[in-house]
């Protein structure tokens, strides 16, 4: 494939308009929200310039404007589909977002950004190499880089070939890549811990399609969506005291590029 197409077919873009109906609801999405704020918030207090890299259907974007309206905040989605989507679900904030059309491989239009994120994005993306390059130069020195990745090979399964997934990540994969960029790791652990038997079972067992997997995902019982989003919010609890979590279904990882040393002006005798 060459390197500045993506084929709408490795990814379900018809996916934007299923999830822009459970996302509020569903404990995952609210979940992760709650985690990626609170570590914006807390790892990176000073930020001013936001930029989300495929903001998809602009769930997390949204959560991101309304907790941060002072914020200069910006997203690219490569999709129609989903920019259709985040458009609809951003239009009456009565907080300005910056959304466009645009390839997370190619930010040479942005510099000096303070954070960049980028959900569960770049394990649909081949050369995610050249989406953690770009992103460090689109960033100051001491720009921060927040990511969330499905994690671990063994949970590979037909949902990861529906989604268009090109790999699910390990810790070290990823805090290497990120580091061969000039990042420095702040944060790393897994989160969907406590549910990873849940996961193992629904991935070893499942005998018909991915898609309708997907959905009876999607379809939790309320009850079962209650359980779930409580057993999430422990273990946020958990890392938010500092507990780095080993392993999960997701990873997320923080990293900031170093700040480079000023140099004091030489003077004349």
């Amino acid at each position: 494939m060459p390197k500045n197409e993506v084929h709408a077919e490795l990814y379900p873009t018809d996916a934007f308009s299923r999830l822009e109906g459970v996302e509020d609801r569903h404990f995952w999405f609210r979940e992760r929200n709650r985690l990626l704020l609170w570590c914006a918030e807390v790892l990176f207090p000073r930020t001013r310039r936001y930029l989300e890299l495929g903001c998809g259907t602009g769930y997390v974007l949204k959560g991101f404007a309304e907790r941060f309206p002072e914020w200069e905040i910006g997203a690219l989605e490569y999709f129609d589909e989903g920019l259709a989507v985040a458009s609809k679900r951003i239009a009456n904030l009565g907080v300005p977002v910056n959304l466009e059309k645009g390839d997370a491989r190619n930010l040479s239009k942005f510099r000096d950004l303070d954070l960049i994120g980028a959900y569960d994005v770049l394990e649909h993306i081949e050369e995610d190499e050249t989406v953690v390059s770009e992103a460090a130069k689109a960033l100051k020195p001491g720009g921060g880089l927040l990511i969330t990745v499905p994690q671990h090979m063994w949970l590979w399964s037909a949902r990861d070939d529906s989604a268009g997934h090109k790999r699910r990540y390990t810790r070290d994969e990823i805090t290497t890549k990120l580091e061969a960029a000039g990042f420095e790791i702040v944060r790393v652990t897994s989160f969907v811990s406590l549910l990873l038997p849940a996961m193992l079972v629904s991935r070893w067992t499942e005998k018909d399609s991915a898609h309708s997997s997907r959905q009876r995902e999607f379809a939790l019982p309320s009850f079962l969506n209650r359980i779930f989003g409580e057993l999430l919010k422990f273990e946020r609890a958990l890392i938010r005291s500092g507990v780095n979590l080993p392993l999960g279904g997701s990873l997320l990882v923080a990293a900031r590029l170093p700040v480079k040393p000023v140099i004091p002006a030489s003077y004349p005798d």
